[in-house]
């Protein structure tokens, strides 16, 4: 079998077999195949695109290209909970340790963020000692001890997919379905959870900007888990504006405190729209896991663990008790004993306060009267990068005191001369914060019409699959 041959194949619109799949993957991860003709085979299947037997085949070599994690010794059904990116996004502070004060163990795997944004690892260095580096041995153990562990992602799952994805960022293959899917999914399964459960983002700071491309991607991702025997679900979530008030990391994890401190979930997201889109996906996420989890574990016959479904009309019953898993404090606390048992410092969780924030604070404001009506998601998060919040490349060393404030969201009023959001900066590089305004005001259009009324009571959640 020769690399011309397939990369020709796929050119002029063929099929590939898995075999012809594997020997390209496996021969470029191994250094036989050369990055030129790797190139040209992406070019060739960005622009032909893959059917579903083809990405499926793409994932299950990436995800056995490997270590594949054995989640064996974890008591009960283990749930991943996976988002394809966005701005403003600190679900995971609030959905895990929701899920493990519910008795859903959760074993997260994460990395650190390359782009705008930081990750979830880089969130976790707010907070004085958390320790990351867990041995395999010790996160079980923590899991099975308190239900939740956080650690960074070994070196070795998918090593196809980190060499691909690199390659794919250098020739403009990034935004492919199949190869965004297959990229996604061999991480997920190469992870060893029972469940996957998604939060596929849709609009101007996700990977998909439009909503047919977003459902596209989560059913070619939820069929890609279906087929490899794995429960696999995607919720299509709103991000044309930042997901709450918060981009940042540590401002990010102070919100996500924020949200699990909340006494009254109700009336809190009556008065503020930006906290309660945040709530509805966190709310939303971990209904649906906790659902998914608890139908699967009453099941005597595992072999059909793939065909577990949501049940619409007993799905108010689990969201009432992930709320009063809010309201009782049992989330918060269940998120201060991971930080403790990793050794963290608690306080850091149950006086938020604590958490550090850049000395400058900076007003963004308003040239005229009117109405937030559009918003660049995107250009939010690459204040955030300006600032130093985020990495440019692997090796960039980021601040996690910078960020955003966001006091407004689309379709709520906006005064001359008043903020409508803040910036927080370290101060030594006045250019850098002259920047970031500019940036921050670019990114959205204020209109004397309030043509985005209507976003006030759309739901952030669009879709479930």
């Amino acid at each position: 079998m020769r690399a011309y041959d397939v990369i020709k194949k796929k050119r002029d619109g063929g099929e590939l077999s898995e075999e012809q799949i594997r020997f390209m993957v496996d021969g470029f991860t191994k250094g036989d195949i050369p990055d030129y003709q790797m190139s040209a085979w992406l070019m060739a299947v960005y622009y032909m695109g893959m059917s579903a037997e083809e990405t499926f085949a793409l994932t299950k070599t990436m995800t056995e290209s490997g270590d594949r994690l054995d989640l064996s010794g974890i008591s009960g059904i283990k749930v991943d909970k996976h988002s394809t990116g966005g701005v403003g996004d600190k679900t995971t502070f609030i959905v895990g340790p929701l899920l493990a004060a519910l008795g859903v163990p959760v074993a997260k795997m994460s990395g650190k963020g390359l782009g705008h944004t930081g990750g979830t690892i880089d969130k976790l260095a707010c907070i004085p000692g958390f320790n990351v580096e867990l041995a395999q041995k010790d996160f079980i153990k923590n899991v099975n001890d308190i239900g939740m562990a956080i650690a960074s992602q070994t070196g070795n799952l998918a090593p196809a997919d980190k060499k691909i994805y690199a390659l794919r960022d250098v020739t403009t293959t990034v935004d492919s379905i199949p190869l965004i899917a297959s990229s996604i999914m061999s991480k997920k399964l190469a992870s060893g959870a029972d469940i996957i459960v998604l939060d596929v983002k849709c609009g101007s700071g996700a990977f998909m900007k439009d909503f047919e491309g977003a459902i596209a991607l989560a059913k070619t991702m939820t069929d890609i888990g279906q087929l490899y025997g794995k429960p696999t679900h995607a919720l299509v979530t709103d991000m044309d504006e930042p997901l709450g008030h918060m981009v940042g990391n540590s401002l990010e994890l102070k919100e996500a405190v924020r949200v699990l401190s909340l006494k009254d979930v109700r009336a809190a997201v009556a008065e503020d729209r930006g906290l309660a889109r945040l709530v509805e996906v966190c709310v939303k996420l971990t209904t649906v896991s906790l659902m998914l989890a608890e139908k699967a574990r009453s099941l005597e016959d595992k072999a059909v663990l793939a065909d577990i479904g949501v049940d619409p009309e007993r799905i108010a019953g689990y969201e009432a008790r992930v709320i009063e898993a809010i309201e009782n404090g049992s989330g918060l606390a269940k998120l201060a004993e991971v930080v403790e048992r990793q050794g963290g410092d608690k306080d850091y969780i149950l006086h938020p306060e604590k958490l550090p924030v850049a000395p400058v604070r900076v007003p963004v404001k308003a040239s005229t009267d009117g109405y937030l009506t559009a918003c660049r998601a995107e250009e939010v998060g690459m204040t955030n990068l300006i600032l130093g919040g985020g990495r440019a490349t692997k090796e960039s060393a980021i601040d996690v005191t910078v960020g955003a404030e966001l006091l407004r969201c689309l379709g709520e009023p906006v005064k001359k001369d008043q903020p409508f959001a803040y910036i927080y900066a370290a101060g030594d590089k006045p250019e850098v914060i002259d920047e970031a305004v500019r940036r921050l005001t670019g990114a959205y259009e204020i209109s004397a019409v309030n043509t985005a009324e209507k976003r006030l009571t759309t739901p952030v959640v669009m879709e479930y699959i």
